[in-house]
């Protein structure tokens, strides 16, 4: 992976986390509380794991196990 596409993969991951905050709070106006944390709550979760995935990643680049070219 070069920096250009780590980049462009963490502008992606708060993407994906904000989609999860909008979803919730259209939902909660559609389609009730419950129903909408049901729906934002896998989004939000992926996109975490994803920002974790980066943050290892990061850091592993940092220490110079794992190079980010």
């Amino acid at each position: 992976m070069d920096r250009e596409g780590f980049v462009k993969l963490a502008i992606v991951a708060f993407g994906i986390v904000f989609l999860s905050f909008v979803l919730r709070g259209v939902g909660q106006i559609l389609v009730g509380f419950e129903t909408a944390r049901l729906l934002s709550a896998p989004v939000a979760v992926g996109g975490f794991l994803l920002l974790v995935y980066l943050f290892v990643r990061a850091t592993f680049d940092a220490i110079g196990v794992w190079e980010v070219k």
